[in-house]
């Protein structure tokens, strides 16, 4: 049954909340910003229709109070909680909150969200939906020991990683039997403090692999792809830069890995916007699902500039019910996208935070680019939150004009008040390997000293 929505609530802050109240507001949809005292100065919460305060700075009492967020956005009067990436986004207990308050939840159901949350059972449904995974445990390992007979099974390395995970946290990597017995300890104590639950599964380890992602919407009764992204130049397991499409994948692989992420959505009746996210190894041509993100990801720009799809506009629809605008026919690849996530950090410092105001700035701009963000002329950075300041975005008609307008685009990107890695994003984009296609998830970090260089350390 379709439901529409004429105020929603947006829980979130950053350059996420601008994306969604732009969206809102294209659909005549006013938006109310629950956000916290450190940023009811932020770009969102002038662009908001209205704001409701939260808490105060830190998230832990204001963006990530269940309580708090509901309990706003009933005062605000708003019909439905668009909860944005990460903070409750994927919390199932918030989405069965909102939904028990009256509210539509944009995003899918609490049941989708804690079946694909739990790392050990997703890769079970994946397993059930005939999508490959890595080898490895069947569900949890509960015990080093038990953990040591799945390893010798598998065969090592293996890799430990927190079933309640995601974000890097709770990833470990073992070589043998020794370094197991050692990384189980720490996984699980990471895990515990990171997501409140310890516990493991194992996979193992895939050497050189790539990180690329599938874009599925659905409505619950049929889903689609939007292509695939290519997610590999990563630091301590955090993406830096996403492109569309992967330059890795041949047609007939990329039909493959679309083709399973669809047959998991659909599995589970999915409706919403979500990623389904794989290891791919160059060298076999194998692809391993890892995880399913259930949620509007980050980079979701590059798949909007290859296929013209509104992902974020589509997200607060399809909430309302409506079925997919969309048959997979009318979903065509056109072009190259690359995405680069600015942040606030020193790499000259090992990557430190660095808050402050953010002076003389200029966007880029021209044909074929684009720049989510939330800062403006005067804006004080706080320290509190994700160090993410501006995502650039370009489009080409190829891979390699796709390259060169990025470079421009990062070279007319200018502010003060505030160290960025804005200088490690344009040598990335000047080294060789990474013009060529031909890197993994583990290149960044092992060619970052010369990437830095004299200037940047």
């Amino acid at each position: 049954m379709e439901r529409s929505i004429r105020k929603v609530f947006v829980a979130n802050r950053g350059e996420i909340a601008v994306r969604i109240i732009r969206a809102a507001r294209e659909l005549g949809i006013e938006t109310v910003l629950g956000c916290s005292e450190a940023d009811t100065d932020s770009l969102a919460a002038r662009m908001a229709t209205a704001i409701e305060i939260l808490g105060p700075a830190p998230a832990a009492k204001s963006y990530l109070d269940v309580r708090a967020v509901v309990d706003a956005a009933r005062r605000s009067g708003a019909d439905a909680v668009h909860p944005g990436y990460g903070f409750l986004s994927e919390n199932s207990a918030f989405a069965q909150a909102v939904q028990d308050a009256g509210l539509i939840f944009v995003g899918p159901s609490p049941q989708a969200i804690a079946l694909m949350g739990d790392k050990a059972a997703a890769r079970a449904c994946a397993m059930k939906a005939g999508v490959p995974t890595v080898p490895g445990s069947d569900g949890v390992v509960e015990g080093v020991a038990l953990a040591l007979r799945e390893a010798e099974r598998v065969g090592y390395p293996v890799m430990l990683k927190a079933a309640a995970g995601g974000g890097g946290r709770g990833i470990r990597v073992a070589a043998d039997a020794h370094e197991l017995a050692a990384q189980f300890v720490v996984a699980t104590r990471e895990a515990e403090s990171a997501f409140g639950y310890g516990g493991l599964y194992l996979e193992r380890f895939v050497g050189r692999a790539r990180h690329v992602e599938v874009q599925i919407i659905g409505d619950g009764q049929r889903a689609i792809h939007l292509y695939e992204r290519e997610c590999s130049l990563q630091r301590r397991r955090q993406k830096l830069v996403e492109e569309a499409p992967s330059p890795s994948l041949d047609e007939a692989v990329r039909a493959r890995m679309c083709a399973s992420a669809v047959a998991l959505a659909e599995s589970v009746n999915y409706a919403g916007v979500g990623t389904v996210e794989y290891l791919y190894d160059p060298a076999t041509a194998e692809f391993f699902f890892i995880e399913m993100n259930t949620r509007v990801q980050v980079e979701h720009p590059v798949t909007e500039m290859v296929t013209g799809v509104d992902i974020v506009r589509e997200s607060l629809r399809l909430a309302c019910g409506a079925s997919l605008g969309y048959r997979q026919a009318d979903i065509v690849l056109r072009g190259a996208a690359i995405e680069c996530r600015i942040n606030a950090e020193d790499p000259g410092r090992n990557f430190m935070p660095s808050p402050g105001v953010v002076v003389g700035l200029t966007l880029p701009a021209g044909p074929g680019v684009r720049v989510d963000t939330h800062l403006y002329e005067g804006y004080r950075v706080p320290p509190f939150y994700d160090s993410l300041l501006a995502k650039v975005i370009v489009w080409d008609t190829s891979r390699t004009e796709a390259i060169a307008r990025i470079k421009r685009a990062l070279g007319e990107l200018k502010f003060d008040g505030v160290k960025s890695t804005q200088a490690l994003h344009l040598a990335l984009l000047a080294d060789p390997g990474v013009m060529a296609g031909d890197y993994d998830t583990g290149y960044l970090e092992a060619n970052l000293s010369q990437l830095l260089g004299p200037r940047l350390r």
